[in-house]
Parts: C-alpha cells; structure tokens; sequence
C-alpha cells in the first residue's frame, strides 16, 4: 500500500499527477523571488501542473565562508510569507538548526531536511514533531535502502506526512552520478512519494574552488528520465540568468526552457499513468 501525501489540494504519489517543486535556489530578494514564483505559478497553472514553490533563506551550507547564504530566517519567511499569500501557492524551505524550526512551521507548507542532515536524529525528528509535511532530501553518501531507518525516526512522533527526494549519489571528488534504480527502491521498501531533484544531481560539489559547479545542461536529460522511473514529482532550481545567480548558477536551469520541459514531463508522466 504506498501512501499519498496531501499538502493542500496538492497530492503527491503513485497515481497521483506529476509535481514540480520549482524556484531559486536562494532568496536574493523580493522583487527577482516574487518574479520567479510568478513566472512558475503561471505557467504550470497553463499546463494543469501542480506547482510548490521552493528558495532557501538561509543557505547553511555553502561551500566558503564568504558564500551568499541568504536574507536569514526572519525576513526570508517575511519574504515567503508574503509570495505565499499574493500568489496563493504552497511553499518548501529548508531548515538546518533546531531552533529554526518551529518559527519556519509557521509559514512553510513542507519543511525539507537537507541531504547533508538526513541522519541527524534530534533534528529529524525536532522537524517530524511540528506535524508538517515533511521532505527528506536522501544524503549523498547513503544508499536508497538506508532512506527507511530515516524515515521511521520521522513515524516515530507519529508523523507520517514524508515525502522522500533523490539528489544524487558521491562519485569520486567532486561529482555526482544519479542512479534512478533509487526511485523504485525507495518507493518499494518505505512505501512513500520519491521525487527526483534533477539539478542537484548536476551539481559538482565543490567543483569550482570556492564554490559548486554543475552541468545543468544534464539536468532536463536526468527530469525526462527520472520521470519515466517512476518519479512522483521533479525537483529544479531555476533562475532568469543563472549565471548570475547568487547561489548554485551552474546547476539552475533558465525559466524560459521551462515550458518546453514542463510539458515532456507531463507528457512522459500521462504515458505512464493516465488519468
């Protein structure tokens, strides 16, 4: 019996339509965040995709100490607060301190736990406790199987709101491979959505010194497929020029490839499962 996680009118799991998860990967500020979320409510609003709107406010874990990490907790979820009432959409953010916790819980829709502090049990389950949707990023370094001993700390607060995202596997230095066996194992072995974060998969960790690289012209090649895997929802950083973008540029895809994108996945998911 695999579960469906609603967060709204949003459903998300097997037999379920496909779900984007889809913005910046940091708030750099209102008016270019507003306008991203604007752009991405449009335009799955026109391809009938449901849509939560994603961008960090504090980016815990950039590669220098000198790195952008955002405005921070108080005026980023002023921020989000804001985008999510004007826009009416559903929100995820992530949140890397317990005490960040129970004030994002009262503007998040989904509060995701970062791949890096998947295994951090007090956090997990600090974050499980607030009865929010929740979305476990699998950490680099674990194995798909290794997800369930996660999520049980989840179901222990009684908690069993989980959403499971992939964001790719170590491969040597530096790299990323994404092995999409992990979606159906996942989904097999815990019984819950899995969603496939295609541009994190790109990501090259470190890669450029002082900062990550990404080959984000994988990233649409990694969505189609991952979908085609049996994906519930795809995961994507966008930005209008992400080679400007103040965090994760390498790896963001630019909004205007995303329709084009958008509707093959649609397409490829209403293959799969029509309904």
């Amino acid at each position: 019996m695999f579960n469906i996680v609603e967060t709204g009118n949003i459903k998300i799991g097997r037999g379920c339509p496909l779900v984007i998860i889809s913005g910046p990967c940091v708030i750099e500020n209102y008016d270019i965040t507003f306008k991203i979320a604007s752009f991405l409510k449009e335009l799955t609003y026109r391809l009938d995709i449901p849509l939560i709107f994603k961008a960090s406010y504090d980016k815990a874990n950039r590669t220098s100490i000198n790195s952008y990490r955002g405005p921070g907790i108080d005026k980023g979820l002023e921020i989000l607060a804001r985008i999510k009432t004007e826009l009416d959409i559903k929100i995820i953010s992530d949140v890397h301190r317990i005490k960040e916790v129970e004030k994002a819980a009262q503007v998040l829709d989904i509060i995701q736990i970062p791949a890096f502090l998947c295994r951090q049990t007090d956090f997990v389950v600090e974050v499980a406790k607030t009865g929010k949707t929740v979305n476990i990023k699998k950490g680099q370094f674990l194995s798909p199987w290794d997800m369930i001993n996660v999520v049980e700390k989840i179901k222990s607060t009684g908690n069993k709101k989980i959403i499971i995202t992939e964001r790719g596997t170590m491969f040597g230095y530096n790299n990323l491979v994404a092995d999409l066996r992990s979606i159906k194992i996942m989904q097999d072995t815990t019984a819950l959505p899995v969603i496939f974060d295609a541009t994190h998969s790109v990501q090259l960790p470190g890669g450029a010194g002082k900062s990550s690289g990404g080959q984000r012209e994988f990233a649409p090649v990694l969505a189609k497929a991952a979908v085609a895997a049996g994906a519930d929802g795809i995961f994507l950083e966008v930005h209008p020029d992400p080679d400007k973008a103040l965090c994760d540029g390498p790896n963001s895809l630019k909004v205007e490839e995303l329709h084009k994108l958008f509707s093959q996945l649609k397409a490829i998911k209403q293959i799969l499962c029509p309904i």
